[in-house]
């Protein structure tokens, strides 16, 4: 295959691969999770670190405390080498908290330090580390009970995932 043809999709495969797991994580799934990660990976967010075992039982389910969860990826710059690749991938994460005194609405800016490896024709994540940036607590919660700006939703799945996941539904071709 030509060079550069093989280096494109090797390119997007990586961000596929980002993207897939800011879903599992955002859908608490382990199945999207593990698609992403090689089973000896390591991980560090400075809040908390380990194997592919720990990552996975800190998100899925997630705790308690977290009720909801948005990754909005930005830039990826990838740097490859072979069968290896250093990726940085910019990220503001939405989370929805509860720690005693009610919902309250957060986010997070950082980067993603991804470095992955190329294993019988797929990209996974071998490491990564979380770098923050900046956080944001937005206060209280917003209600979705009462719709948006005003104007009262014709429907619940309109709440995104505050109200399940619409969107796994719609892909599988069913709808409403």
């Amino acid at each position: 295959m030509d060079p550069t043809v093989l280096e494109l999709l090797d390119r997007e495969a990586i961000r596929a691969c980002v993207a897939r797991l800011a879903r599992g994580e955002d859908r608490r799934s382990a199945e999207l999770i593990l698609s992403c990660w090689w089973p000896d990976a390591r991980f560090d967010y400075g809040v908390h670190s380990g194997d592919l075992a720990a990552y996975l039982a800190w998100v899925v389910p997630g705790a308690d405390a977290i009720k909801n969860t948005q990754h909005i990826l930005g830039q990826t710059h990838i740097e490859l080498a072979g069968t290896s690749a250093r990726a940085e991938t910019h990220v503001v994460s939405y989370h929805r908290v509860d720690l005693g005194e009610g919902d309250r609405d957060t986010c997070i800016g950082g980067r993603y330090l991804d470095t992955l490896e190329k294993r019988e024709g797929a990209w996974r994540i071998a490491d990564r580390v979380m770098l923050y940036d900046w956080e944001q607590d937005w206060g209280p919660a917003a209600d979705w009970s009462r719709g948006v700006m005003g104007y009262p939703f014709t429907a619940a799945h309109f709440a995104g995932r505050a109200q399940g996941d619409f969107s796994v539904n719609w892909f599988q071709g069913a709808s409403k």
